[in-house]
């Protein structure tokens, strides 16, 4: 059975075959790319393909004999489940008018599909948490550099009020020291002024008693 054979076989069953056809490539190309990746996809019943490692090793040339060496490489394998091999070796009758690999039952995978979905799933929900994560830590980062510029801008203003405050404060105490040294130079030159006079009025007493000795 061939690929076109295939879609004719389930063309009924899904309601033609252009339904078939875009089922079986859907399945097909989910069940491969998961395989590529590393996925396992398990189907109960029916079997489970997965990607296997192989290591390097040396092989022979089947045409020439020779020993050659073979690089490492990745192969899929497909393993049979318990039911296929059970109806392939006779041990288990064929139904006629059923599906000859039965649902997995409830929370087991049901099929590629399914398998595909979950782990889709969680590749998904890991990447939204890595994203989140991510987020909140560009967000606390810039949270921290924001408070350290306001906290180095409140300190820069701080700095430079003190240093305005201290200039005004030694202004005034320049300005007051200024007014205490006139008012207390003020009177000294008032009392020199007043000094004056005296000595003129002793002059005076001075020359009125050379005059009085004269006339005697």
């Amino acid at each position: 059975m061939n690929k076109a054979q295939l879609v004719e076989a389930i063309a009924d069953k899904v309601g033609g075959r252009q339904q078939a056809a875009d089922a079986v490539d859907a399945v097909l190309d989910a069940l491969v790319r998961a395989v590529v990746s590393g996925d396992r996809v398990s189907v109960t019943g029916f079997g489970s393909f997965e990607k296997v490692d192989r290591p390097a090793r040396y092989a022979r040339n089947p045409q020439t004999g020779e020993r050659v060496r073979v690089k490492k490489t990745s192969v899929p394998r497909f393993r049979a489940g318990q039911g296929f091999k059970d109806l392939v070796s006779g041990s288990k009758k064929l139904p006629k008018n059923d599906i000859a690999v039965k649902k997995a039952p409830k929370g087991s995978l049901s099929g590629p599909s399914a398998t595909i979905s979950k782990a889709a799933g969680k590749k998904a929900a890991a990447k939204k948490t890595a994203a989140k994560k991510a987020t909140g830590a560009a967000k606390k980062t810039t949270a921290a550099a924001k408070k350290t510029a306001a906290k180095k801008a409140t300190g820069a203003a701080k700095k430079t009020t003190a240093k305005k405050t201290t200039a005004k404060k030694t202004a005034a105490k320049t300005t007051a020291a200024a007014k205490k040294t006139a008012a207390k130079k003020a009177p000294a030159k008032k009392a020199t002024a007043k000094k004056a006079p005296a000595k003129k009025s002793t002059a005076r007493k001075t020359t009125a008693k050379k005059a009085t000795a004269r006339k005697k």
